[in-house]
């Protein structure tokens, strides 16, 4: 079962796109970018882009929490693990926060 993490991990990252501005809208304009610990951050604040990544973030870590049980991991290390493959993911164009928390554009 732990071979479809990675592969849960991704299509979840890209499942998100019921709001008026879509998920991958945000990642495209820099509104939004990618956190080292497996949740998204407000680049350039809005209401709505605050509403869409707080929207993220809780189904995430729901979902987090999901593959974690199933596989007898710890929510922090399915969420560090799926970091890693949404910055790996990463469009150009795209914001993700480094190791040490600066942040770039890919």
């Amino acid at each position: 079962m732990k071979c479809t993490l990675p592969a849960l991990l991704v299509s979840l990252l890209l499942s998100f796109n019921a709001w008026a501005i879509t998920l991958q809208d945000a990642k495209n304009n820099a509104l939004v970018g990618e956190q080292i610990n497996g949740y998204l951050a407000v680049i350039k604040s809005s209401a709505e882009i605050d509403a869409l990544v707080t929207d993220i973030n809780a189904k995430r870590l729901q979902h987090y929490q999901r593959i974690a049980q199933k596989n007898g991991l710890s929510t922090a290390s399915v969420a560090k693990l799926a970091a890693e493959k949404a910055i790996e993911a990463a469009n150009t164009g795209h914001v993700y926060q480094d190791k040490q928390g600066v942040w770039h554009t890919k």
